[in-house]
């Protein structure tokens, strides 16, 4: 989704912090190569510790670890530009009583638009099925955002920004989409979707 342009809270800052501040960005780079840049989170045994340790609250803690845990959610965003063309998809996957569906591509100069739908019967519709949210992996070199999304009775539809732009021709591009549990969490639900343009021939 789009983020909010961040703007300064307040003008005021004490310039005594400025070498601690400094240290603090150091050791955030020091965390990030460590860790691959996936540090996942304390227990809460540890910070409950550290707490105490360093007089500090507990849930302010909490929240620096939440921020911290994945600098690519800060990744700067990508707005397309410079429409080009549609590519029709039209791949679908049945999974139980839902039918699965990758429908088009838009191209752009700097950017390409996937739309992914769920369809299933409305005789069967609960509102537990209007939860589903799903992020789209297409491997190491593209960055995949989910812009939009909603939906109806018997209906979701999902719109994710892909940078850079894929290539026209998407043979060989493996479309995964992996649905995700509660929000702000980044484990998966256990449902994963995927569509392989190079031997996926029907359904």
């Amino acid at each position: 989704m789009k983020r909010m342009p961040f703007e300064r809270p307040t003008e005021y800052y004490d310039e005594r912090l400025l070498p601690i501040d400094e240290q603090i960005c150091e050791l955030l780079k020091q965390r990030k190569e460590i860790s691959n840049n996936n540090p996942g989170y304390p227990q809460f045994e540890y910070i409950e510790k550290w707490a105490i340790a360093f007089d500090l609250y507990e849930d302010y803690l909490k929240s620096v670890f939440h921020v911290l845990r994945n600098e690519e959610q800060f990744k700067p965003t990508i707005e397309p530009i410079g429409f080009r063309k549609h590519v029709p998809i039209l791949k679908s996957k049945v999974n139980e009583e839902f039918i699965y569906t990758v429908t088009s591509m838009r191209q752009y100069s700097n950017a390409s638009i996937i739309t992914f739908n769920i369809d299933w019967d409305v005789k069967s519709d609960h509102s537990l099925k209007l939860n589903k949210t799903f992020v789209l992996h297409l491997g190491e070199n593209y960055h995949c955002r989910m812009d939009s999304g909603g939906g109806s009775s018997g209906h979701l539809s999902f719109n994710y920004i892909v940078s850079p732009a894929l290539p026209d021709d998407i043979s060989g591009i493996d479309f995964i989409f992996r649905e995700i549990g509660v929000p702000l969490k980044d484990n998966p639900a256990g449902n994963e979707v995927v569509f392989q343009r190079q031997t996926d021939s029907k359904p």
